[in-house]
């Protein structure tokens, strides 16, 4: 049986919870399968700024946003269900933005190959493991997370948990976090990314013509 994080883990600042997370790795039980990813990517909303959903105030959709830290908050984004987790504060949160899939003795091949299976490309095609959790849509597709299943519901460890599995990263990219209109604190830096997997998550921080000190910070974590 996984190891799971306890609630008091995700009572704390968005932020520092959203680098927290990196590393981290979420495990949901389909059938007798542990399907498994390492968080490689989050964003932090809080409740007074204009980018969270919680800015447009407290609804029964959104009460997950409002409860203590480690309440589990899913929604549909462009078609898809997206995974975040409530912080410390009514109405602050950690959005799950991408991860990587992870094997090991309780998440093996079987459990990558049903995450395949879980989510093919547009073709109907097999999706090589570094594309099949680069965006929070196609992660919580990969591992079978629903919004009516697990929307204001605490983490269960004998279904879905995190887990702690020694992976920090050694050094975190800090930028602006994606699709936020404009006028709504697009400017905010409360994007996460492990650096080591910058190349895998929803939008590569480093790609070409970005410049860090302006575009990026790097955040050397003392490994």
């Amino acid at each position: 049986m996984p190891d799971a994080l306890p609630d008091s883990f995700f009572h704390r600042d968005a932020q520092v919870l959203a680098r927290a997370l990196l590393g981290k790795v979420i495990r949901h039980k389909v059938g007798k399968l542990w399907l498994a990813a390492r968080i490689i990517e989050t964003e932090a909303y809080y409740c007074a700024e204009k980018g969270s959903h919680a800015s447009l105030g407290y609804t029964e959709k959104r009460k997950a946003l409002f409860l203590d830290g480690g309440h589990i908050y899913m929604y549909y984004a462009r078609g898809g269900d997206s995974l975040n987790f409530s912080a410390e504060g009514p109405g602050n949160a950690v959005l799950i933005k991408s991860a990587f899939p992870w094997v090991d003795d309780v998440s093996d091949a079987n459990s990558l190959a049903q995450m395949q299976l879980n989510n093919p490309d547009a073709s109907g095609a097999i999706r090589l493991p570094e594309r099949l959790c680069a965006g929070q849509t196609l992660l919580c597709k990969a591992l079978g997370l629903k919004v009516p299943m697990w929307d204001a519901k605490r983490f269960d460890p004998e279904q879905l948990l995190v887990e702690d599995v020694n992976q920090n990263p050694r050094q975190v990219i800090q930028t602006t976090r994606l699709g936020i209109p404009t006028g709504r604190d697009e400017h905010l830096l409360y994007r996460f990314v492990d650096a080591q997997y910058a190349r895998f998550c929803t939008r590569n921080p480093l790609r070409r013509g970005q410049v860090e000190g302006r575009d990026y910070f790097l955040i050397d974590q003392g490994k």
